[in-house]
C-alpha cells in the first residue's frame, strides 16, 4: 500500500512540472495554445521573452 502511494505521489510531482517562463519549450507550448485562451500575463511574458 505504501509503495502505491509513493508511486502516485512521484507521478503527481512529475506531472505538475511546467517549463520555465521564457524558455524555448514554454514559448513553443504557448504558441500551440489558441491566443484567445492566453492570459494577460502569458501575453506579456510571451512578448518579453519570445519576441524580443
Amino acid at each position: 500500500m505504501f509503495r502505491n502511494v509513493m508511486i502516485l505521489a512521484v507521478a503527481a510531482l512529475l506531472a505538475a512540472c511546467a517549463p520555465e517562463v521564457g524558455s524555448d519549450a514554454w514559448c513553443k507550448d504557448l504558441e500551440s495554445k489558441p491566443k484567445g485562451e492566453w492570459t494577460g500575463n502569458e501575453a506579456a511574458d510571451y512578448t518579453k521573452h519570445c519576441i524580443f
